[in-house]
């Protein structure tokens, strides 16, 4: 029987020659990643099974990055109990105020993340790093806890469903509209503890930045990982960020899948998600038409902060004001990723156009700091979850959409095409 790409990584890391969907297996890990607010748990945890250190200092990343730099001092306290729990272990990845990132953006920049890997993070957006061709998915505290004491994990193998980009997408286009496309067809339990495995002519398309937001959001489709192929362009971006050598594996071709679905990129037009489901999507025709006002625009997040979002957002703000009121708040991913923008006059270009620009932070994504929303407040947001209360009052409202029409919206003060602008 064929495997698909997700169950050959799993057996290789389990010792098997080979695995089924729903089989029960123990992987070892290459990589263990904690932030802020989950670390904490998960160091509590080790605390309790009394182990003697770490599994393996060089493969445990520690990113603080949700309430960092601290906002209040329970942050602190969070962060001072990484702090020294990364200082007593002598963990090589921890990544300080001043180092740290959004920690999806951050690892793959920092080449932690590589083809073929098995990675574990107690985050649900770890799926991220399906994009460099590695089996990566969220799992609690706990979890992390035992991962980081031994370099194990248990693991239910995942089926999976294929999904075939096929053509070339328009110009405005991007890796967030497919996947909120993809998520208002299946809906956001279509590929629950399934392996949302991307193939077909149409990722020759897509960049690497593209690619990490399709992943990074396979969660909002219930999906246990999402994945893409070792390409070309995938291995150099590997090659440009990590020394490590990446292990490429293919789907058999007799791999069973549940469902095998085509995505025609050359039809879809941008897409927003109304509140309160990343799966409730219209298009910007539909969006447009309905004319909602919003108060807010965030560009940012793990899953559109990096480099390309904010060019993209910067092409259509630049010589341009935000609306009247508008509050536009821009987020770079990491630290180099903020360095780049500066040189290349993006920071500049948001300012002018009356948006501020943040130190990297998670931020207001999961309603932290950094933009939270008042009552009946709206805002356009190219992050990841438009739920209840997601960030801020509970009557506050979020639509999630591209960095394009986030930025087309923040200058005409609701919803808008970035044909418009």
């Amino acid at each position: 029987m064929g495997m698909t790409m997700t169950q050959k990584i799993l057996a290789s890391h389990a010792g098997l020659k080979e695995v089924t969907a729903g089989q029960l297996i123990e992987a070892k890990l290459d990589l263990v990643l904690g932030n802020d607010i989950t670390s904490p748990v998960a160091i509590h945890e080790m605390d309790k099974m009394k182990v003697d250190g770490v599994f393996d200092k060089d493969k445990i990343a520690l990113v603080p990055d949700h309430f960092v730099p601290n906002k209040d001092i329970k942050s602190a306290e969070h962060c001072k109990c990484v702090r020294e729990f990364a200082k007593r272990n002598d963990i090589t990845n921890y990544f300080e105020v001043g180092q740290m990132g959004i920690e999806h953006a951050l690892l793959p920049e920092k080449g932690l993340t590589v083809a073929g890997d098995v990675i574990i993070g107690a985050d649900s957006h770890t799926c991220t790093y399906g994009a460099v061709g590695a089996f990566s998915t969220g799992v609690g505290s706990t979890d992390m806890a035992a991962g980081m004491a031994t370099g194990l994990a248990w693991f239910k193998v995942p089926s999976a469903i294929k999904f075939v980009l096929k053509n070339k997408p328009a110009k405005w286009i991007s890796g967030k509209d497919i996947i909120l496309h993809i998520i208002g067809k299946i809906g956001v339990d279509g590929a629950l503890y399934k392996s949302m495995e991307f193939t077909g002519d149409g990722i020759q398309y897509l960049i690497m930045d593209d690619r990490f937001t399709i992943a990074n959001m396979a969660i909002e489709a219930g999906g246990k990982n999402g994945i893409f192929p070792v390409d070309d362009i995938c291995l150099e971006y590997i090659k440009e960020h990590s020394d490590r050598t990446p292990v490429v594996y293919e789907a058999d071709p007799d791999a069973e899948y549940d469902e095998i679905i085509e995505i025609d990129l050359s039809a879809l037009k941008p897409t927003v998600a109304y509140p309160h489901l990343p799966e409730n999507t219209k298009t910007i025709d539909e969006a447009v038409a309905d004319d909602i006002v919003i108060d807010q625009v965030v560009i940012g997040s793990c899953t559109n902060g990096r480099m390309d979002d904010l060019r993209i957002a910067a092409s259509i703000l630049k010589g341009k004001k935000v609306a009247e009121g508008m509050r536009l708040i821009v987020i770079p991913g990491t630290q180099q990723i903020y360095l780049d923008a500066m040189e290349e006059g993006l920071v500049r270009t948001f300012i002018e156009a009356g948006g501020v620009v943040s130190t990297p932070t998670c931020g207001p994504c999961l309603g932290g700091y950094m933009g939270i929303l008042a009552e009946n407040e709206r805002c356009v947001s190219t992050t990841n979850r438009n739920f209840v209360g997601r960030m801020g009052h509970i009557s506050s409202e979020i639509y999630l959409a591209s960095p394009a029409v986030a930025a087309a919206s923040a200058i005409a003060g609701k919803i808008a095409s970035p044909e418009s602008v």
